[in-house]
């Protein structure tokens, strides 16, 4: 046998062409279609939560006092940074802009909730995280602003 000589492969069974052909459908899922989908998920989670906390502040208050146990931070001062953080980071998420430094700040907070807060959620935490970490790897998409200010960049080069 030569060494151009190919050896053949056996033809691919039905239901193995119909797994690759559902599997080749799967691949073909635009990564702004994930993006998107994670940023509005994620930016309704958080927005949702300021708008409660801003809903009753003396509440929000009393559980950052009484409840939250965030070290290092006077509870008023984690109470405001939690809710900016709520407040500001899920536009961002939605428009696509500044994406991944959106997604670290709010793993950031992801995180203390979970360690410090509600270390029973965690099935949800990680969730959130998992959203995170595809937007903080791959950016905001094609469907983003950040998309949108790159190639303004480069076509101005």
């Amino acid at each position: 046998m030569s060494s151009t000589t190919r050896t053949r492969q056996p033809a691919a069974s039905g239901p193995v062409m119909l797994v690759d052909m559902v599997i080749g459908l799967f691949e073909r899922i635009p990564y702004w279609l994930i993006a998107l989908t994670a940023r509005v998920a994620l930016a309704r989670v958080f927005w949702s939560s300021a708008q409660t906390h801003l809903a009753s502040w003396q509440t929000t208050l009393y559980l950052f006092a009484n409840n939250y146990h965030v070290p290092l931070l006077p509870p008023t001062t984690a109470a405001y940074m939690a809710v900016a953080l709520e407040i500001t980071m899920p536009p961002l998420l939605l428009l696509g802009l500044a994406t991944r430094f959106a997604a670290l700040a709010l793993t950031g907070m992801t995180l203390v909730i979970e360690v410090f807060v509600y270390p029973q959620a965690w099935p949800t935490h990680i969730q959130w995280a998992a959203m995170l970490l595809v937007l903080m790897a791959q950016g905001g998409g094609a469907l983003s602003l950040d998309a949108l200010i790159r190639r303004m960049v480069r076509g101005a080069d």
